[in-house]
């Protein structure tokens, strides 16, 4: 049997400092943990474990630090991106159904130490994965050390025979090794004058300390000798410290420990949403299973109405002053799906109407089109931005007088990814749905009812779900957020889908042939540099190419050689002209791959990009754009900016019109902290980076260096994301103790700001949420944690929120504000796009005056702040012309 141990803190550490930063779109640092979890993943499915353990460090402090105080005293603290991960990864752990442990007053070392000398898994085969070659000592014939070295990717096999060849010692002998050589992360001190050779050679010589001091007299070099003796005490303590314990008293069931090759997928997936790991989301997904839960449920009568004939069977709903409404569509993406049935429920009668039916009578098609258009009806809907794309497609006209309860259950908890209707029926305690889970696109075959009955059952939770969902929003008081806001902000989303961005197919395939005829030069150029042909995408023979042929300085390895990725190649740019091209080949690919046949994917026939404008994923209220993501084209390299040049008007002698806010962010953020020395700023209309510079710089304004402008402007925009002098410091790639003086002149120039922030986290930690401007609620349960990393992200996400969301709602409003006022005018001018604080309109040439300014009065005054918001506007003959 195999057995895998996990140094958890070693991996974890290492894997921050090897990944970018990443964070969710909440806010919560990641990559630690999907460093870790790509490890794991790794390494289950290389070792096939039969049983797993992770092993933690728990405290500051362990029986070492009573023998030596200084123990470890050199390590930083370690920033809190990375202490709030911790818990992240014992929760998917949890899931995974892995053991993990930490001892209070020992280390990692010492319980896997503890673990691998059990009598209970002596016939075992153990594998321990670290990055700390402490655990070479703990080598024998059943016990390997499997140790990162540079990354993640690079992986050392310690057996016997490999540690001996490696470092020409036996496993017994690493702590006396490093008694003589010390161990600067540890601090723990060697012998100076002594290095890793002279170490190596006499315990090669001598085999332990203990035996090297009984034989002093038998070293003819003096000067060893007498550093020996100087340090002897020294010496032997550094041993002590060095030397892993195995006899900590662990209460261990190893029936916990197993590990059978599967776990809890559904926990596993909830924690990957959450964690926003789409790559490894993927790889789960696949043993994802359908979860039939056997419950009594509530009897449910109703009628299909199967032929033109049945037309009277719901004149009733005439009759009702609400009704429920649910579309049953045969696949998930509503861009490209078919009805399959209309259903309706007054709470008391359900009808379930077939498509064919619907679309082969005009008289049943124009009765259900008054039900859609009759203002005094309540429709209650389930997403209805769907419904509005859909219907409209088919035909139909949808009127006003509707409620949303996809919408209402988001506003009540905008964190909550659980939405669903299955949930929603439990949650509200309404015993019509089956509980069930999978991973499929469509209803094949699926749940406890027939497909009729299921869409029967669907509409009558979404009747039920209504009053508590109203009262819910009432005592939260975001009705009016609701119904002013988010209900008729999702028809113009649809809208917005509608219509699509036409793409200039010709354009587009000029610019697929510039980037292949980039790609064959780039190839020739790199092959010439090269002195052959060889595969460039692969990382074997490239790494052969730049470190055994032309020799370049060698940075990380990895099992198959050594590292290419970006962050090795950079650091070689100026080396050698070919990383330099192959740079230029690897961006040029991306735009390739991901843009150039992303979009052709999604081009319709119309050659119209039609993207997904989503109101329900970010915990902020900020509209997010899917299928493709058309908030990230690339606007910083030329020729990522070139992709813009194909996104044209869907009419000749039309332009595009983009309206962008002007720093929206911080002028929420003078306006809710009221500090005069920031909307002064704003007040005369000053370069806010520069202002900020020259006043955290003691410089007049005109001295302000572009330096000194960069980094206020970081300063200025990690303050609204609650950066730490950490996420600063990497920002600007400066010294953490640099970037934490940089902080601190910023609140001493802004104190207002300070207090504001502190405000906030002081109302959050007291009522448990936090306000937008517009009275959107996010909930922040974490804020009172006592574990002081989750206690910590809390704070940010309590800071964060108000401005971000602030800065969210103000240009949905702007949305309604003006997609009004252009039906009102009957101006044929329509928004297409909404890239964060931008919008971007087509429209004929004749109306570009009238509609600059339309556009930019409802814009800056679609609230009043003590700020003037700014609305820069371009126009221009594609995408690239405006931005």
């Amino acid at each position: 049997m195999k057995f895998l141990l996990l140094d958890g803190n070693s991996i974890l550490f290492r894997s921050f400092y090897a990944l970018p930063l990443l964070s969710t779109s909440t806010g919560l640092y990641t990559n630690a943990v999907y460093g870790f979890t790509m490890m794991l993943l790794k390494a289950l499915e290389d070792i096939k474990p039969s049983f797993v353990l992770v092993a933690f460090d728990k405290g500051k402090e362990t029986f070492r630090h009573f023998k030596y105080k200084e123990y470890k005293s050199n390590r930083i603290t370690p920033p809190t991106e990375l202490s709030g991960q911790f818990l992240l990864l014992k929760q998917l752990l949890d899931a995974f159904g892995i053991c993990y442990l930490e001892e209070r007053d020992y280390e990692a070392d010492d319980i896997i130490g503890t673990v691998v000398l059990d009598e209970r898994v002596k016939d075992f085969e153990k594998i321990i994965l670290t990055g700390d070659k402490d655990f070479l000592q703990l080598v024998d014939e059943k016990i390997f050390v499997w140790l990162l070295k540079k990354g993640l990717k690079d992986v050392e096999k310690y057996d016997k025979d490999f540690l001996y060849a490696k470092l020409g010692l036996k496993p017994s002998q690493i702590p006396d090794f490093k008694s003589l050589v010390g161990d600067a992360s540890d601090n723990i001190k060697g012998v100076k004058g002594i290095g890793q050779k002279t170490a190596v050679k006499l315990l090669q010589q001598f085999q332990t300390i203990e035996n090297l001091f009984n034989n002093l007299e038998s070293i003819s070099d003096n000067k060893i000798k007498d550093k020996l003796s100087f340090y002897s005490e020294q010496i032997f303590l550094s041993k002590e410290l060095a030397t892993i314990y195995k006899r900590i008293p662990l209460k261990l069931s190893f029936e916990k420990l197993k590990y059978l090759d599967f776990y809890n997928s559904s926990k596993v997936l909830e924690i990957f949403e959450k964690l926003e790991f789409k790559s490894l989301l993927k790889k789960v997904q696949n043993i994802t299973k359908v979860i039939e839960v056997k419950e009594e449920l509530e009897e449910v009568s109703f009628e299909v109405i199967a032929s033109t004939k049945l037309l009277d069977k719901f004149k009733f709903l005439f009759k009702a002053s609400s009704i429920a409404f649910y579309l049953e569509l045969d696949k998930k993406d509503y861009h490209k799906a078919t009805i399959l049935s209309f259903s309706f429920s007054d709470g008391y009668k359900n009808v379930c109407v077939l498509s064919d039916v619907v679309f082969s009578s005009r008289d049943v098609f124009d009765f259900l089109n008054k039900i859609f258009l009759d203002e005094k009806l309540l429709k209650i809907v389930y997403d209805l931005k769907v419904l509005k794309f859909v219907l409209t497609k088919a035909g139909f006209e949808l009127g006003n007088n509707f409620f949303d309860v996809f919408l209402a259950s988001y506003l009540l908890n905008p964190a909550d990814n659980k939405l669903s209707l299955d949930f929603l029926s439990k949650k509200y305690n309404l015993k019509l749905l089956p509980t069930y889970k999978s991973d499929k696109e469509d209803f094949e075959g699926t749940k406890s009812f027939a497909l009729k009955e299921l869409s029967i059952r669907n509409t009558l939770v979404i009747y039920k779900l209504y009053p508590f969902l109203r009262e819910d929003l009432k005592k939260v008081s975001c009705l009016d957020l609701f119904y002013t806001l988010e209900l008729p902000l999702t028809l113009v989303l649809a809208k917005m889908e509608l219509y699509g961005i036409k793409i200039d197919p010709c354009k587009l395939k000029e610019l697929e042939e510039e980037f292949n005829l980039k790609m064959a030069k780039l190839t020739e150029e790199i092959y010439s540099l090269a002195g052959e042909e060889f595969n460039i995408n692969s990382p074997k023979q490239l790494s052969n190419i730049l470190f055994e042929k032309l020799k370049l300085p060698v940075g990380k390895k990895t099992k198959t050689g050594y590292s290419t990725d970006v962050e090795v190649l950079e650091k070689l740019a100026s080396k050698h002209k070919i990383v330099s091209n192959i740079l230029y080949f690897r961006q040029i690919g991306k735009l390739l791959t991901t843009y150039i046949e992303g979009l052709k994917k999604e081009l319709t026939k119309d050659n119209k990009i039609h993207t997904k404008f989503h109101q329900t994923i970010t915990a902020t209220g900020r509209l997010s754009s899917t299928e493709p993501n058309l908030q990230n084209i690339p606007v910083r390299l030329e020729d990522g900016k070139k992709l813009r040049k194909i996104f044209i008007p869907s009419k000749k002698d039309w332009v595009f019109l983009a309206a962008d806010y002007s720093q929206i962010e911080l002028r929420v953020l003078a306006h809710l902290s009221s500090d005069s020395n920031l909307v002064c700023a704003f007040l005369a209309n000053n370069d806010i980076h520069k202002s900020t510079a020259a006043e955290i710089f003691d410089v007049a304004i005109d001295d302000v260096t572009p330096s000194m402008r960069r980094h206020a402007k970081a300063v200025n925009f990690g303050i609204i994301y609650g950066m730490s002098d950490y996420g600063l410091a990497q920002a600007l790639n400066i010294k953490r103790d640099e970037a934490k003086e940089f902080i601190s002149k910023y609140f001493e120039t802004f104190p207002l700001v300070k207090k504001y922030l502190d405000s906030l986290v002081l109302f959050a930690e007291e009522n448990g949420y936090v306000l937008t401007l517009t009275n959107r609620r996010r909930y922040i349960p974490e804020i009172n944690s006592k574990n002081f990393s989750t206690r910590m992200l809390a704070r940010r996400i309590a800071m964060n929120t108000p401005i971000q969301g602030s800065a969210a709602d103000i240009i949905k409003y702007a949305m309604l504000k003006v997609d009004k006022a252009l039906e009102e005018k009957k101006l044929r001018a329509r928004c297409l796009l909404q890239i964060h604080d931008e919008l971007v309109f087509e429209l004929p040439k004749d109306e570009i005056e009238e509609v600059k300014f339309l556009v930019k009065e409802k814009m800056e005054n679609v609230l009043k702040l003590n700020v003037p918001l700014k609305v820069e506007i371009n126009v221009g003959a594609s995408l690239y012309d405006v931005k």
